[in-house]
């Protein structure tokens, strides 16, 4: 089930009210510490659906003055590496959570889940089957008819000794597997003797050719979840029909402890894609420039985007949690972001299409400086010092020879404010041999500093610059929504299809406040009149200057009513 939403904040947590009955006398876990994990599998980078279950996972055990681990769920080396494993504990850091010395590897437990599925085979609950995956299909029945497999009576001794030579490797990849003997007739297909075990001869990033036979997720979960004596392993509603056959493995093994898992719904944002196996194509046939592209919806490419800890748990805790999955708009997540950088950003000027102003009666080779507050909602953020001459830097949508109707600002006989300086009055422009304008000419009135207006005169525009005799060469980087469409998984053919040409623009040759030379990532900044920026934390650097749009000023998102 899936629905459209406009977020609010939500009160209530219905995880939390499990928890409470759990802990309450009489309760499950009556005196226990509430003990949750995160359990990423190191395959790819996290995304913002991942910081959803790190906030409830993480979050649900400081509400209860608990304890939450990090397990790397790397019972599938197919695509696993300590790359991945590194990225994934600098995001969770960078969130702000920790798990102490709580860390751990699924393959930490091989040894130990071998043991299980043995106690399993002699318990006649486990079996070993030869068929292939296509036969296995071919059985797996449906609704009205039942599963089968012809090894599903093998004597248990038989079964015994052929997981152990599967373990020895005597036999192919996908020529047997080990199953569960549940109910070839369930209505829950994933409990109609589910694969516990495959053969699979790839090298593990950490237990290397020590093993060739690997344990289903489902199989390892919640023997992992067990062993940590987690007392609520919470995960994401489609694991909500593998309930069964997470218990059915903890009644069914001589368990440590008796975990519940709880399902919430996961987090679908619009105009992006969040399987790791879309995200991974985005990255190796490069369309995007690497898993932390700015376009990217993983933690590291918001990271370098300019998103901050606070904006996501923000928008995570205002989203909430329930048990229906939904759509949430990307530009909630943006306003968000809005919020914080508006109480945290400095503001200063940055022209990113630059064309020249030069005040024709303002005394050649003369400076001003200006002192300037940094942030109008941050007094104790001080103030800067900017200065002023005769050249400066403007935006060229900010000059029209021929004015539209309502333009407020620089044309030949209007008068606008430079912002914290002086007001000006249009005299002209400059063009070149293509007619176009390279130049725009202007007058100060030096009764005007600071904005001063002694004559009581009203002057509506006022537009921002820069000292042309004292600036910083930039790159800025305008970003937009990677796809066209709101969902690029629900149109016809692939997703890649829906890809948006304009999702990036570079632009060179952008002139900033001097003081700028010295920012560093992960340094957010308002620059007036275009948005919120920051450096970019891999290409920026001295005599290089890059920023990166983070979101714009206007807030696109509408709550509802």
């Amino acid at each position: 089930m899936s629905e459209n939403t406009n977020p609010e904040v939500m009160t209530g947590n219905f995880i939390h009210d499990f928890i409470d009955e759990d802990i309450a006398e009489g309760g499950r876990y009556e005196g226990k510490k509430v003990h949750t994990r995160f359990p990423p599998e190191p395959n790819g980078y996290l995304h913002i659906g991942h910081a959803k279950a790190i906030c409830v996972d993480f979050g649900t055990a400081e509400k209860y003055n608990g304890l939450c681990n990090l397990r790397m769920d790397d019972t599938n080396p197919t695509k696993e590496d300590v790359e991945y494993v590194d990225a994934i504990k600098e995001d969770i850091k960078w969130l702000g959570f920790d798990w102490d010395d709580r860390f751990y590897y699924a393959s930490d437990y091989f040894e130990q889940m071998y043991d299980y599925a043995v106690e399993l085979i002699k318990k006649g609950l486990a079996y070993v089957c030869e068929l292939n995956a296509e036969q296995m299909r071919e059985y797996r029945g449906d609704t009205q008819t039942p599963a089968k497999s012809p090894y599903r009576d093998r004597p248990v001794e038989e079964s015994l000794d052929l997981f152990e030579r599967m373990r020895k490797g005597e036999f192919e990849d996908g020529s047997m597997t080990l199953r569960a003997k549940i109910d070839l007739a369930s209505g829950n297909f994933n409990m109609r003797d589910p694969v516990i075990y495959r053969i699979n001869r790839l090298k593990h990033h950490r237990t290397g050719d020590s093993w060739c036979i690997y344990p289903m997720y489902d199989f390892a979960h919640p023997i992992e979840d067990a062993i940590e004596g987690i007392t609520h392993s919470l995960c994401t509603l489609e694991f909500e029909s593998h309930r069964p056959l997470y218990d059915w493995v903890i009644e069914n093994i001589s368990a440590p402890s008796k975990p519940r898992q709880i399902e919430f719904a996961r987090l679908g944002i619009n105009n992006t894609v969040m399987s790791k196996r879309k995200l991974r194509e985005l990255v190796e046939n490069n369309h995007v420039n690497g898993w932390d592209d700015p376009r990217m919806p993983t933690l590291c490419g918001l990271r370098r985007r300019g998103y901050t800890p606070k904006s996501i748990r923000s928008f995570i805790d205002q989203i909430g949690v329930s048990k229906v999955n939904s759509i949430v708009e990307y530009s909630f997540l943006e306003h968000c972001l809005r919020d914080d950088l508006n109480e945290s950003a400095e503001r200063t000027m940055c022209v990113i299409h630059p064309i020249k102003l030069i005040l024709t009666n303002y005394p050649e080779g003369k400076t001003e400086e200006f002192e300037v507050e940094n942030n109008p909602n941050r007094p104790e953020d001080g103030t800067r010092t900017v200065t002023f001459s005769r050249e400066c830097w403007i935006e060229a949508e900010d000059f029209m020879e021929e004015p539209i109707k309502k333009y407020q600002r620089l044309y030949p006989g209007n008068e606008v404010r430079l912002k914290s300086t002086y007001i000006v009055k249009c005299t002209g422009c400059k063009k070149d041999e293509n007619g176009n304008v390279v130049e725009v000419y202007a007058e100060y009135d030096p009764e005007t500093r600071g904005g001063n207006t002694p004559d009581g005169r009203k002057v509506r525009g006022t537009i921002h610059w820069v000292d042309a005799n004292n600036c910083a060469d930039a790159e800025v980087r305008l970003y937009d929504n990677l796809f066209t469409v709101p969902d690029p998984d629900a149109g016809e053919g692939s997703f890649l299809d829906y890809l948006n040409p304009n999702s990036l623009e570079i632009l060179k040759n952008c002139k900033a406040e001097k003081n700028l030379e010295t920012a560093t990532a992960p340094k957010s900044f308002q620059f007036m009149r275009l948005g919120y920026f920051c450096v970019d934390n891999k290409d920026s650097k001295p005599g290089h200057l890059v920023f990166n749009r983070s979101v714009s000023l206007k807030d696109g998102f509408k709550p509802k009513k």
